[in-house]
């Protein structure tokens, strides 16, 4: 028996041993939270402290307390205490209540095998509703959500009873005034009522938005109170919630005239009739995607429906999704990733969705993974903070049995993705069958639906090792092998999703080369046009057509690497938080100064995801009044963020940095506290911050001295390219022999490329045999291409070039005074003819170069090739000679007119014989060396 004796009042700072199941449950919180925060002072804990509020536990360490408690005593606690306990009196009644761990878990039963596989998706649907449609009226009975609750499947919902749900809550919304366009909000827990209210919404025009629930509903007057702004930003005409929350809700309803109806997803059910589909179009507003839920400054991503589908079906490419696969998430149906990535997604493919409520993965993570081996899912998500809790929390008895080998994609997205969670997460579930391969980090916001990046599949994660000190001074993502050097392990997040570009900027907007630190930026058919009712924060949203991620990092092999986070944006547990609000209500507090707080994120490497850290200037001295100051910020925040601040600084006045005009500058805030400054003695402080802001000084002075360089550089290489241009126009134009003219282009050209100081490498230049005939094809990369071919081929080499170029009148005459032969790309019977003419002047002895992707983008990525070349090496029996370009993207891309300094690399690959002499040779031959180039170019193939 566990002995229980009532202890409300006894701390663990006591120096008896802890005798009773009170004081071993206070030993474990305290020794937790000494360990949370080896730094701040840890009063006593009493069993009627508030777990968020007093102790400072959110989600990840509520977790581990759990499974601290479960461990001491040997048994097994409730699944929903992980989020339900409000103090550790609620966890020693669960103790008395517990049943002993039994030290192995029974496989739950199989499923069902999946469904018959569909034959296509909804290619011509502009509207959620029509793709969902589709599906109703090819397959009506189809498994499409199945929730479940711990080992129980609680039900399963096809496609023909979601949308009669649906439509009973359409006439449900419209009976209560709800007309299309209006505004619907869902205050839901993971259940079927999200679903139909979701869909039935939608069914009648109206833009659900969707807002997360109280993780207790005991709390449900602060939360609803603090997502009003979420409410009359959205101009929310019904907010449709559980019972518990509907007489808070007409206390709100009260202060927003224009929410007409409180309404529980149980009694939205209307009279029966027809209900007709709304006739609205792919541009119309589908839903609201709220980025911040707070108080003060929500912004509502507005996401149309050609947003939501285009990002869908990139998605779908990219990760070969068919309706065999089955995802398995317990992901929150608020966010992006839940609502767009796992439900959305899967109702447009025909994935059967298998979905549990994000306490069942909070109480008890290892439900995740056996949900995934039960229902023998090939796809899950989460946050980089499961993964890490998988890994280091999970006991080996709860896995004993375990099967993870269907698992073929694991998406880890939401928060910055840490290396080391990944290598954890691999090696712990290697005997459990999970391949390492299928950790898939990606990336996305909220401002291109959800999906941004993919890596390629089946490849696994690819880390960079970048030196930390290269990058602060210079910017440059520079990988080192060194283990003496601090090192940045950068985790790539892939390439674009298909369709979708990104591109990383200075401070002035300019594009920065390959391997070159900036502000990521995209644009895609998934990107939004702004906020909701918010035109300031939109107008920082958008240089031009592109949007700001507000995120850093770089391109390396076209794909990304992100250095750090937005600047303010906080990552916790799979949650965005901004810090404003709560930075305003703390400055209300009296005894702390006004304006003068901070809360910004830092990395917390052991969980693999960030601890939110509050640091407020104040005055008092008095260590009661000082106290009284952390437990009144400490509750502020279990309010503002829906859970507790890692840790409460009060620093003297004058110790949080703020710029020249008054603005709080966080990130150098983060910096002082991670080296352990911000509570240094006071008299060196200012000494401390000088420096501080000195290196602050260096780095700015440098980046706009970088900038100045950069124009002047751009100018000094276009006064070179015009004179030696100019020079060799009139020179080719007084040879009248091609060759002649070559030779001169090729000396003008390797001046031009050495007076701009251009780096270039040429590799195996000797596999070009003189003389003897061959068709060289070059991957296209950048206006200065040929440049650099003219400078680096013999002489006696002929350019083939689409034809638009002969007529323009001063480059079409210099081209042909080279002996350029022009092509014909749209008319078939032109192209044949030029096709022919190309493989009589090779059957002459000539060697043509060819561009067989015909054009050129600014993203990296090598496209389709086209035939003409491998015809007539076909057709000849010339060997074709593959040759790579790197780097010059990075020089000059196009629309772009300012050229930078990068490194050039023209590597010469083996010669390729065709097997043959008819199509199917060609053909052969083009895919062959296609793939030859796409190994060597470090591009990503823009043609999966």
């Amino acid at each position: 028996m566990i002995d229980l004796v009532s202890a409300s009042d006894r701390a663990l700072g006591e120096q008896a041993a802890p005798n009773t199941t009170a004081d071993r449950l206070l030993q474990i919180a305290a020794a937790m939270l000494r360990e949370l925060r080896p730094a701040a002072p840890i009063g006593p804990v009493h069993l009627d402290d508030r777990i968020e509020r007093d102790l400072g536990l959110d989600s990840l360490s509520r977790v581990e307390l759990v499974l601290r408690i479960e461990h001491a005593f040997g048994i097994r606690l409730p699944e929903r205490l992980a989020t339900a306990a409000r103090t550790p009196r609620d966890l020693l009644d669960a103790i008395a209540q517990a049943e002993p761990a039994t030290g192995v878990v029974p496989l739950p039963p199989m499923p069902a095998p999946l469904p018959e596989p569909v034959v296509g998706t909804p290619e011509a649907a502009t509207t959620i509703v029509e793709a969902f449609c589709w599906h109703l009226e090819r397959h009506p009975d189809r498994e499409h959500i199945t929730l479940i609750e711990g080992d129980e499947t609680q039900e399963t919902i096809s496609y023909a009873r979601l949308w009669a749900d649906a439509g009973e809550v359409a006439r449900g919304l419209t009976a209560a005034g709800v007309g299309c366009r209006d505004t619907v909000a869902l205050m839901l827990p993971t259940s079927s009522a999200f679903f139909r209210v979701f869909l039935g919404a939608m069914r009648i025009g109206a833009v659900p938005v969707p807002m997360y629930p109280p993780l207790r509903w005991s709390e449900i007057e602060e939360h609803v109170r603090g997502r009003a702004a979420i409410l009359a930003n959205s101009l929310a005409r019904v907010l449709v919630t559980v019972p518990e929350a509907l007489f808070v809700g007409q206390i709100v309803r009260a202060e927003l005239p224009h929410l007409h109806a409180v309404i529980s997803a149980d009694r939205l059910r209307g009279t029966d009739g027809k209900t007709e589909v709304a006739a609205v179009s792919g541009r119309d507003t589908a839903m609201l995607q709220h980025t911040s839920g707070s108080t003060g400054d929500p912004k509502g991503v507005i996401l149309s429906h050609a947003n939501l589908l285009a990002n869908i079906r990139a998605m779908g490419r990219a990760a070969a999704v068919t309706s065999s696969d089955r995802f398995v998430s317990w992901l929150p149906l608020y966010h992006d990733m839940g609502l767009i990535g796992a439900w959305l997604a899967t109702m447009y493919h025909a994935v059967p969705l298998v979905l549990m409520p994000p306490t069942s993965f909070l109480g008890r993570p290892s439900r995740w993974l056996w949900a995934i081996h039960r229902y023998r899912a090939t796809i899950s998500a989460g946050p980089n903070f499961a993964y890490e809790i998988a890994a280091s929390k999970v006991r080996d008895d709860d896995l004993i049995g375990l099967d993870l080998s269907s698992w073929r994609l694991a998406f880890n997205g939401a928060e910055p993705v840490r290396a080391a969670t990944l290598d954890r997460f691999a090696a712990r579930f290697a005997p459990y069958g999970f391949d390492r391969h299928a950790l898939t980090p990606v990336y996305g916001l909220a401002e291109s639906a959800v999906g941004l990046t993919f890596p390629p599949l089946d490849r696994g994660p690819l880390v960079e090792r970048i030196d930390e000190g290269v990058l602060a001074r210079e910017g440059h993502a520079t990988v080192s092998s060194d283990p003496a050097i601090s090192a940045l392990e950068v985790v790539s997040c892939g390439v674009p999703l298909p369709h979708h570009e990104i591109r990383v900027v200075d401070d002035g907007g300019r594009e920065v080369s390959e391997r070159t630190e900036g502000r990521v930026e995209f644009r895609g058919p998934s990107a939004t046009i702004g906020y909701h009712r918010n035109p300031d924060a939109t107008a920082k949203l958008f240089r031009g057509d592109w949007l700001d991620t507000g995120d850093v990092g770089y391109v390396a092999s076209g794909e990304l690497f992100l250095t750090s986070r937005a600047k303010d944006l906080i990552k916790r547990g799979g949650h965005n938080i901004h810090p404003y609000d709560l930075e305003a209500a703390v400055g209300d507090v009296a005894g702390i100064r006004k304006g003068c707080v901070a809360v910004f994120g830092t990395a917390d490497r052991t969980s693999g995801t960030e601890r939110v850290i509050v640091v407020a200037e104040t005055n008092q001295s008095d260590p009661s009044s000082r106290a009284a100051l952390r437990e009144r910020i400490m509750a502020l925040a279990a309010i503002h963020l829906n859970g507790p601040a890692d840790e409460v600084l009060l620093v003297p006045a004058r110790t949080v940095l703020k710029t020249s005009s008054g603005k709080i500058r966080r990130a150098a805030c983060r910096e002082l506290y991670d080296k352990g400054l911000l509570e240094a003695p006071r008299r060196a402080v200012w000494l401390q911050l000088a420096g501080l802001v000195q290196q602050a000084v260096a780095a700015s002075l440098r980046r706009g001295g970088n900038g100045l360089t950069q124009v002047a550089y751009s100018v000094y290489c276009w006064l070179v390219f015009i004179l030696l241009s100019g020079v060799c126009v009139i020179a080719v134009s007084l040879l009248s022999v091609p060759q002649a003219g070559f030779r001169f282009a090729h000396i003008a050209a390797r001046t031009m490329l050495r007076a701009m100081g251009m780096p270039l490498t040429v590799e195996n230049l000797e596999r070009l045999h003189a003389g003897k005939p061959a068709v060289i094809v070059v991957n296209h990369a950048s206006y200065i291409d040929a440049i650099v071919l003219l400078a680096v081929l013999p002489s006696g080499v002929h350019f083939a070039a689409k034809r638009e170029f002969a007529r323009m009148p001063l480059f079409g005459f210099v081209l042909r005074r080279l002996g350029t032969y022009f092509v014909e790309r749209v008319d078939p019977a032109g192209g044949v003819e030029d096709t022919r003419e190309l493989a009589a002047a090779v059957s002459r002895g000539e060697t043509v170069v060819f561009f067989p992707e015909g054009t050129f983008s600014r993203a990296p990525g090598l496209t389709a090739f086209r035939l003409g070349a491998f015809a007539v090496s076909a057709e000849t029996g010339a060997p074709v000679v593959p040759i790579v370009l790197h780097g010059t993207r990075s020089v000059l891309r196009e629309h772009r007119w300012l050229p930078s300094r990068a490194p050039v690399v023209v590597s010469v690959q083996p010669p390729v014989m065709p097997t043959g002499r008819d199509w199917s040779a060609a053909v052969r031959l083009r895919d062959h060396v296609r793939a030859v180039v796409l190994r060597q170019c470090g591009e990503p193939d823009l043609m999966r």
